[in-house]
C-alpha cells in the first residue's frame, strides 16, 4: 500500500508489521515552484544534493516494513537538519546566538542549503523567516511525527523498534580500496552495536566493502529519533551512488539489482537480530 501526504509518501502499513522501520529522507525530486523562482543556479545543478533514486532502491528492497519517503528535494528543506539548524547567511528568521553553528550549517548545508559544493550559492535572495517556517511546519514536522509515531508503535508491539535511514554518497575513492558503504550509528550512541555487526556480515558476504561512522556518522534524524535505552534503534546506512546508479550517477544502473539485493539482506538480518526481543514482546 502507498498513500501520500504532502512532504511524503509511506510504503507498506501504517501500523508496522516488522520492527524495522524504513526512512529515506535525502531523495525528494519535487522542487516546488518557489524554489525554481528563487534559483540563481539552474535546477540541474541542485542534484548533487539529491541521494540520487535511493527511494528506488528501498522500494525494490522493502518486504512488509513501513517505509516513509520524502516527497520535497533536499534543496527545499533538508528532514535530516535540526529546526534551529537555521542559516544566517540566508534566513531571516535564523538566531545565531541561540545555537552554535555546526560544521555542516557554516558550510552552507543547514535547514535550507544555502550552496552546493560544485555549483556555489544556490539562492538569488535571502528567505523570510516565514517562508521557512512554512516549509517546517508542512514538510518537517511532519515526516518526523509520522516516523516518530511509526518507531513507538513498532517498540510498542514487538518490545524494539529499529530504523534504518538510508542514504546514497557520492564515491570515496577507487572501488578496489574505498569503503561503499558507510553505516553510521553517531558513534554507539544511536544503536546497539550488534545490529551494526550483523549489517557489517551482510556487506562481507556481498563482497562491498564497509566503514563504521567514517566519514557519516548519522544526523539528526538518529539524534532525534534513536533512543536505545528505551529499545528504540537508529542506524544510517550510505550507499556509494555507483553501486546501483549508471555512470553518470543518474539513471538506476548495471548494479541496480546487486545493490537491492544487498539492502533486502540488510533489512532481513536486522529484523532478524531483534526478533528475540520482538518474539518475547508477543
Amino acid at each position: 500500500m502507498v498513500t501520500s501526504a504532502a512532504s511524503f509518501q509511506l510504503h507498506g502499513p501504517e501500523d508496522p508489521v516488522s520492527p524495522v522501520i524504513l526512512s529515506v529522507p535525502h531523495a525528494g525530486r519535487d522542487y516546488p515552484l518557489p524554489l525554481r523562482a528563487a534559483l540563481r543556479v539552474p535546477l540541474a545543478a541542485l542534484r548533487p544534493l539529491e541521494d540520487r533514486h535511493a527511494d528506488d532502491l528501498a522500494i525494490a528492497a522493502r518486504g512488509g516494513e513501513t517505509l516513509f519517503v520524502a516527497r520535497r528535494a533536499r534543496a527545499w528543506i533538508d528532514l535530516n537538519r535540526a529546526e534551529h539548524e537555521r542559516d544566517p547567511k540566508l534566513d531571516d528568521g535564523a538566531s545565531p546566538k541561540s545555537q552554535p553553528l555546526s560544521a555542516k550549517l557554516r558550510s552552507g548545508l543547514g535547514l535550507v542549503p544555502r550552496r552546493v559544493a560544485t555549483a556555489g550559492d544556490i539562492w538569488q535572495r535571502r528567505l523570510t523567516g516565514e517562508e521557512v517556517g512554512a516549509r517546517i511546519a508542512a514538510d518537517h514536522r511532519p515526516y518526523h511525527a509520522a516516523l516518530a509515531g511509526a518507531l513507538k508503535a513498532a517498540r510498542d508491539r514487538f518490545g524494539i523498534a529499529v530504523l534504518l535511514d538510508i542514504h546514497s554518497m557520492p564515491p570515496l575513492g577507487a572501488p578496489e580500496t574505498a569503503p561503499r558503504i558507510v553505516l553510521g550509528d553517531r558513534f554507539g550512541r544511536s544503536a546497539s552495536s550488534r545490529f551494526l555487526g550483523r549489517l557489517e556480515g551482510v556487506a562481507r558476504a556481498h563482497c562491498i566493502a564497509s566503514a563504521i561512522n567514517a566519514p557519516y556518522s548519522g544526523g539528526h534524524i538518529l539524534d532525534r529519533h534513536a533512543d536505545p535505552r528505551k529499545h528504540i534503534h537508529a542506524i544510517q546506512i550510505e550507499f556509494d551512488r555507483s553501486l546501483y546508479l549508471d555512470e553518470r550517477l543518474d539513471l538506476p544502473g548495471p548494479g541496480f539489482a546487486a545493490a537491492v539485493r544487498a539492502l533486502k539482506a540488510m533489512i532481513e538480518a536486522v529484523a532478524d537480530e531483534a526478533l528475540p526481543a520482538a518474539i518475547a514482546a508477543e
